[in-house]
C-alpha cells in the first residue's frame, strides 16, 4: 500500500524504509567490494583486459535475460521473502568463493560462475526492494526516496572499491570474499526485520507470465514518456557505464597504482556520484527530472572521454569524480521517471522492463572488451565515449517527449 505519511517526514525516520535503504547500501557495498576483487584477481591471473570486462559481462547478463521475467514473478510472489532469498544465496556464494581462495583452488572459472548469479540479486532490486521502497513511502516522495538510494549505491561505489583495494592487498582474495559474505549475512538479518509485506496479484487474476511480461513491454512501445526514458537506459548501459571495468586496467597499466591506488581510483566515480545525487534531493523539483535525466547521461559520456586522456592519477580522478556526479542526474531519475509514468497495477513489469534495458550492459562491455584487446584501455574508453554522444545525438527524437512532458509541467 502507498505511504500516508506527509511528504515532510523524514524518510529514514520510517523503519521499514531505514531497512530497506540499509539492505541496498549493504548490497551495494558488496557488489563494488567484489567487483575491484574480481577485476585484480582475474587480471593478475590472466593479463587480460577483456577477460576482466567479461567478468562484469557475466554479472549484468542475468538482467538482460530475465528482467522481464522476475518484474512479471515480482507481482506474484511475497516480496520480502525474494528480498531474504537473495541475501542469503549472496552469502552462501560468497563464503564459497572464499573457501575455495583459502584452499588454494579457486579459479577464473569459478569466479565466472559466480559473477553470473550473483547478478540476479541486482536483476531484481529494480522489481522488488525499489518496488517495496515506493510502496513504503508514496509517490509524492518517491523522487526523494530516489535520490537518497541512489547516493547510497553511489557512496557505496565509493567505499567497496576502496575497502576491497585495502582487503585485497592486506587479506588477498580470499579475505575479500569473506568480508562479502558477512556483510551479506547482515543484509540477510536487516531483511528479516522488515515489516512490510506485498499482496500478490498472480493467483487473483491468474495471468500467465508471458501475458504479464508482453503487457508491460505493450505499454512502454506506446507510451512516448516510457519509450524515451527507456532509450536512453540502453544509451547509458551499451555505451557509457562498461568502461567502468577498465578502470583497474587504465590505473595499473597506465598511471602504475598498486591494490590501494587502484581502488581508490575506482572510488572517485562513486564519490562524484554521491555528492550529485544528494544535491539532487535538494534541488531536484518534478518539472526538472528529465533535465536532470538526459543531462547527466551527456555529461558522463564527456568524462569517460577526458578520463582515458588524463596522463596522471589525478585528473583521472577528478574526471572520474565528474562522470559520478553526472550518473547521479541519470541514475537518480531513471527508476523515478518509470515508477511515475507507469500506472499503479503495471509498476512491477515496468520496471523489470527497465531491468531488461540496463541488462543490454553487456553487450556493451563484450564491444568495449575487445576494443581494449585491439586497441588498449585508453583508446576503448575514448570509443566508447565518443559512440555513445553520437547515439544520444542521432536518437533525439526517441527521447524528446520527455522533455516536451516536461515543458508541459510547468
Amino acid at each position: 500500500m502507498e505511504g500516508t505519511a506527509g511528504p515532510r517526514r523524514a524518510l529514514l525516520a520510517e523503519p521499514d524504509y531505514r531497512r530497506l535503504w540499509a539492505v541496498g547500501a549493504i548490497i551495494g557495498v558488496v557488489r563494488w567490494l567484489e567487483t575491484l576483487a574480481v577485476a585484480l584477481f582475474v587480471l593478475a591471473a590472466t593479463g587480460s583486459a577483456f577477460l576482466v570486462t567479461m567478468m562484469t559481462l557475466l554479472r549484468l547478463l542475468p538482467m538482460g535475460l530475465f528482467g522481464a521475467h522476475l518484474g512479471a514473478l515480482a507481482d506474484r510472489v511475497e516480496r520480502r521473502t525474494c528480498l531474504a532469498v537473495i541475501a542469503a544465496a549472496g552469502a552462501l556464494g560468497s563464503a564459497a568463493l572464499a573457501l575455495l581462495a583459502w584452499g588454494g583452488a579457486l579459479a577464473v572459472w569459478h569466479i565466472a560462475i559466480a559473477c553470473f548469479v550473483s547478478g540476479f540479486s541486482w536483476a531484481a532490486d529494480n522489481p522488488v526492494r525499489r518496488m517495496m521502497l515506493g510502496q513504503v513511502v508514496g509517490t509524492e516522495r518517491m523522487g526523494r526516496a530516489m535520490s537518497i538510494d541512489v547516493g547510497t549505491n553511489n557512496a557505496c561505489r565509493m567505499v567497496g572499491p576502496s575497502i576491497g583495494g585495502v582487503v585485497f592487498a592486506t587479506l588477498g582474495v580470499a579475505g575479500a570474499f569473506g568480508l562479502s559474505a558477512l556483510l551479506q549475512a547482515a543484509a540477510l538479518a536487516t531483511t528479516l526485520r522488515i515489516r512490510a509485506r506485498s499482496g500478490t496479484t498472480g493467483a487473483a487474476h491468474g495471468e500467465r507470465m508471458l501475458a504479464r511480461i508482453s503487457e508491460g513491454f505493450a505499454l512502454a512501445w506506446r507510451d512516448p514518456k516510457l519509450r524515451g526514458t527507456l532509450w536512453v537506459t540502453i544509451v547509458f548501459n551499451v555505451w557509457g557505464w562498461p568502461f567502468t571495468a577498465l578502470v583497474p586496467v587504465v590505473a595499473q597499466q597506465h598511471l602504475g597504482l598498486g591494490a590501494e591506488g587502484t581502488g581508490l581510483l575506482s572510488s572517485m566515480d562513486g564519490a562524484g556520484a554521491f555528492l550529485g545525487a544528494m544535491a539532487l534531493g535538494l534541488v531536484a523539483r518534478p518539472a526538472h527530472y528529465a533535465r536532470w535525466y538526459i543531462a547527466g547521461v551527456t555529461l558522463y559520456l564527456v568524462f569517460v572521454i577526458l578520463f582515458a586522456l588524463a596522463p596522471a592519477s589525478v585528473p583521472a580522478g577528478l574526471a572520474l569524480l565528474a562522470s559520478g556526479a553526472g550518473q547521479a542526474g541519470f541514475a537518480v531519475m531513471q527508476a523515478t521517471l518509470v515508477y511515475l509514468a507507469a500506472p499503479a497495477e503495471m509498476r512491477s513489469r515496468v520496471l523489470g522492463l527497465l531491468t531488461v534495458c540496463i541488462g543490454l550492459g553487456p553487450i556493451g562491455f563484450l564491444h568495449v572488451g575487445v576494443l581494449a584487446e585491439l586497441f588498449g584501455a585508453r583508446l576503448a574508453c575514448i570509443i566508447t565515449g565518443a559512440e555513445g554522444l553520437i547515439a544520444l545525438a542521432l536518437t533525439w527524437r526517441l527521447w524528446q517527449p520527455i522533455l516536451a512532458t516536461e515543458e508541459t509541467r510547468r
